[in-house]
């Protein structure tokens, strides 16, 4: 299982496919003709994004646009250059907030939180840093190959993935939860 694509509501479809084009690299991909509502499918980095015209429900979005809070609801892409990133959100004058997570003597992820034209955040990091470290789940967790994952660790042994070159791939924050009595992982956004 992995995750196939996020869906967003906008203000402006238009805006929102050149801000996910331009800033983000997605391509625009062709939709079922049977949609007869007003969006947009993009993809690239194994994920998609769906943006989906908004008709009249602007209680459903963001109320302020301008709002960066990095322990609010968001979608983390992973990135293989922080400062090229950094720049292109000077550039395109995007208003971001940068934090660093670590000590010296730790492995530091980098962090570029921003809002989308409708005021959905988007993270920005370096977490391929990060090494999943299981919680009493180790063995149960599938990691697909052929995509970013970060390297799995276990007391015993050290696992790594292999990871594709290009500026992003998708990060998902993982949690566990309980099913029948046996603990398996959860993936969120």
């Amino acid at each position: 299982m992995a995750l196939n694509h996020v869906s967003r509501l906008c203000r402006s479809v238009k805006d929102s496919i050149d801000f996910y084009t331009k800033l983000l690299g997605f391509v625009v991909i062709e939709r079922p003709e049977a949609f007869d509502f007003d969006g947009a499918w993009l993809f690239n980095y194994g994920v998609g994004v769906h943006l989906l015209q908004s008709k009249g429900g602007e209680e459903r979005l963001p109320e302020d646009i301008d709002h960066l809070d990095p322990m609010d609801n968001h979608v983390s892409f992973q990135c293989e250059d922080m400062e090229a990133m950094e720049q292109r959100l000077k550039d395109m004058n995007i208003k971001y907030m940068k934090i660093t997570v670590g000590e010296e003597n730790e492995i530091a992820i980098d962090q570029l939180f921003f809002n989308d034209p409708d005021g959905f955040m988007i993270e920005i990091c370096n977490c391929r840093n990060l090494k999943l470290v299981p919680a009493g789940s180790f063995g149960q967790i599938k990691l697909p190959f052929d995509r970013h994952n970060p390297p799995l660790v276990s007391l015993a042994r050290v696992r790594t993935s292999l990871v594709p070159s290009g500026l992003f791939g998708c990060h998902i924050h993982r949690v566990g939860f309980h099913s029948q009595g046996v603990r398996l992982p959860r993936f969120v956004l």
